[in-house]
């Protein structure tokens, strides 16, 4: 079955009682996974339950309604609540990539378009910071470097909660946007774009072989907001993986010694985001059909102008309207991708 109710029941079991044990918080961060992990399962399996009552209630209805026409009017209301709980597990049943369940490590980046691509790249920051707490989710801000002039240049923001890097692994690629230029004074139309990079926050228990000698360390000065410590000590870490040519730096604490730990995180999460692409491309070869990570490719068009809309490159959803998106209105998208991947990575086999 497609939710694997008897496992996801007996693990919950397994995992209560793992948590009664006298020891069980003798390793927090084990104990936060454990937590985390129940908390992903109830999720599901709560639902489920409700579905099944659900139906149990309808059938009663039903057979209500053959003595009493009038009931039918509930029948309807109650098998719209039904279909829409069916589908909300149907995209849950979806998470079920190897990391799924982790939390996110998201970087936004400007790229082509000069002050409206840093303004656009702080908009999109927004985005995603308004949809994790509209659902719950808590945001921790990694990285952030503000342009002297207008939006950042680059962030990145770690989130956390239930399947977070299975809902936002669909937004890694190049985000366009097309409005009339706030910082052009003859009022002309301005393409821009900033990248989007999503990686799974992996903790400790995975085994990411990195040596050490592979990564070059700079310690420079942190710049941008950030108080009184900024470019006066050298507390900023940047971290170069050298084979792979991935870089990530981070210089949000005041402790070169946080800033470090920080960074180094984000590296085992950006070289698991790297095995897991080449587990999706091994699978993806077994079939004629493209690749569906987006990465360096432009996944999603934002317009202004001539027309507030917002579309989708891959799946072809899109909203009418501009504000409401960049408000954190996002689901629809992640959904849309999430089923959208499930196509591609079944083929036509």
């Amino acid at each position: 079955m497609v939710f694997d109710y008897d496992q996801k029941s007996s693990k919950i079991v397994a995992l209560e009682g793992e948590m009664a044990g006298p020891t069980f918080w003798d390793n927090p961060d084990k104990a936060q996974s454990v937590v985390q992990e129940l908390k992903s399962l109830r999720n599901v399996v709560e639902p489920l339950k409700q579905v099944v009552a659900g139906c149990e209630d309808l059938t009663e209805l039903l057979e209500m309604a053959e003595d009493e026409p009038s009931v039918l009017a509930e029948v309807d209301a109650e098998l719209s609540k039904l279909e829409q709980s069916v589908e909300q597990l149907e995209i849950k049943a979806l998470l079920n990539g190897a990391n799924d369940d982790c939390g996110a490590i998201l970087s936004v980046n400007a790229r082509e378009g000069g002050l409206d691509a840093n303004d656009w790249a702080e908009m999109l920051l927004g985005m995603y910071i308004a949809w994790a707490q509209k659902h719950g989710y808590t945001v921790e801000m990694l990285d952030r470097s503000d342009d002297e002039t207008a939006g950042i240049t680059s962030a990145t923001i770690a989130v956390r909660g239930d399947s977070a890097y299975g809902y936002l692994k669909g937004e890694e690629g190049i985000h366009r946007l097309v409005r009339i230029s706030p910082y052009n004074a003859e009022g002309k139309r301005q393409t821009s774009f900033a990248a989007v990079d999503v990686s799974p926050e992996i903790d400790d228990s995975v085994d990411i072989e990195i040596a050490e000698k592979d990564v070059r360390e700079d310690v420079f000065r942190a710049s941008g907001a950030g108080g009184q410590h900024v470019n006066k000590t050298s507390s900023a870490i940047r971290l170069t993986h050298m084979p792979s040519g991935i870089v990530v730096q981070c210089q949000n604490e005041r402790s070169q010694h946080k800033n470090r730990a920080a960074a180094w995180k984000m590296l085992r999460s950006r070289l698991a985001r790297v095995e897991e692409m080449k587990r999706e491309a091994d699978q993806l070869a077994k079939y004629q059909s493209k690749s569906i990570t987006g990465f360096g490719s432009q996944i999603r068009n934002y317009f202004l102008h001539p027309d507030q809309r917002v579309k989708d490159a891959r799946t072809g959803y899109q909203m009418g309207n501009f504000h409401t998106v960049l408000s954190g209105e996002i689901q629809g998208f992640l959904d849309a991708f999430l089923r959208y991947r499930m196509v591609n990575m079944q083929g036509n086999g």
